[in-house]
């Protein structure tokens, strides 16, 4: 590796402490307070779902955890031992496809979750079926959200999601519906039919749940707005609010009783939050109270000016 200074090139040596150094971030990442923190809030509030709600109940959530439930309604075995056994693969592919850190922080998380199934007790709190599968879903999907928030899972299903959107047209969520359709179908089969229906409106529970944990009020939506007033607006959006935005050459007008009716402008579009829309929506009607706006939901936004939140 060389660098350039006053015209000499200079060979830059990597030196054990160098070496060191990096390393002792590279650990300091892996295991900073705000992901330890986030890992254990969620698994503690997963081990409430299942104990409290799910597992005496024979309620699936999906995934590697729905698979352990199913399998411990006809096995002698704890579920702790088979959540840790049913995400090793996934563990390995997680290490391999997506990186060490990830890896770990996944490792801890899952062993954690078996470990707070085998020492911690929680008694069951309702044996109505409707809120088993409401409430078990909530406390679940808050659990596997508050674990990808420090940057890990609990249940290895959401590597092969995660591996198999980049690897094919698939999105992570018709991945794992479609594993999650055969778990339930198990269900299914050893629970009866009323059980993997419940089991339907507890994954689907969680899996909003989890969603609004994740993304939160940081959920990316792209914002357009056609004015007449497009150069104040432009202004306001970079200038006030601190946004990027993109600009489109279009023509406004073609009104039903106006059809000849027609200006050039300038079509704007800014990727936001949701915090964030109304308050651009509200400045830029009182520079133009006729402005037109429509906002659409957006899976995922790479580069440019956009800030990272994944902690893979």
């Amino acid at each position: 590796m060389k660098s350039w200074s006053d015209g000499k090139s200079q060979k830059i040596s990597t030196t054990p402490s160098n070496m060191s150094l990096s390393k002792k971030n590279h650990w300091k990442s892996i295991f900073s307070l705000k992901s330890i923190t986030y890992t254990i809030i969620g698994v503690l509030l997963a081990v409430i779902g299942l104990q409290g709600f799910m597992v005496p109940n024979n309620f699936l959530d999906g995934g590697v955890t729905g698979i352990s439930i199913l399998v411990t309604g006809f096995s002698n075995i704890h579920i702790s031992i088979l959540l840790v056994i049913f995400n090793i693969p996934f563990l390995i592919l997680g290490y391999k496809k997506i990186g060490q850190v990830f890896a770990v922080k996944a490792c801890f998380a899952v062993f954690l979750l078996a470990l707070g199934m085998y020492f911690i007790q929680i008694p069951i709190f309702t044996t109505d079926k409707v809120l088993i599968a409401v409430f078990g879903g909530f406390f679940i999907g808050l659990g596997i959200g508050f674990v990808i928030r420090g940057g890990g899972v609990i249940d290895g299903l959401e590597i092969i999601g995660y591996y198999t959107q980049k690897k094919s047209g698939l999105t992570s969520g018709e991945t794992i519906m479609a594993m999650n359709s055969l778990i339930i179908l198990g269900a299914a089969y050893e629970f009866g039919i009323e059980t993997a229906m419940y089991s339907i409106l507890v994954y689907f529970t969680a899996m909003k749940t989890s969603d609004y944990v994740v993304d939160g009020f940081e959920e990316y939506t792209a914002l357009t707005i056609i004015s007449k007033d497009y150069e104040q607006i432009k202004k306001l959006i970079v200038k006030d609010f601190g946004k990027a935005i993109s600009v489109y050459k279009g023509e406004r007008g073609y009104l039903p009783n106006q059809i000849d009716s027609k200006a050039d402008c300038d079509i704007i579009m800014s990727i936001v939050t949701r915090l964030e829309i109304h308050r651009i929506k509200e400045a830029v009607n009182e520079i133009d109270p006729q402005a037109f706006f429509y906002v659409q939901s957006i899976k995922e936004v790479k580069g440019g000016l956009i800030k990272k939140k994944s902690d893979y």
